[in-house]
């Protein structure tokens, strides 16, 4: 399984924020955004602040993704 922050852009332009601007808010590394643009994990921690800046649930900037060789 991957995970996919598709819905975080998706939020984000919703909100007609910018990433750094989202960054800034919620207090969050330029390294974690990196991280995110790649689809890799990052803390928890990280997410909740970015939720609380968009105002909505973890849930709502992030899924999971099975790899096709996975769902046999």
């Amino acid at each position: 399984m991957s995970v996919s922050y598709r819905k975080l852009w998706m939020k984000i332009a919703e909100k007609e924020m910018t990433n750094p601007k989202v960054r800034e808010m919620a207090d969050v590394s330029a390294s974690t955004f990196t991280k995110m643009k790649k689809n890799e994990y990052v803390s928890i921690e990280s997410l909740e602040k970015i939720a609380n800046v968009l105002d909505c649930e973890i849930g709502d900037l992030i899924e999971i993704v099975k790899k096709d060789s996975e769902e046999a």
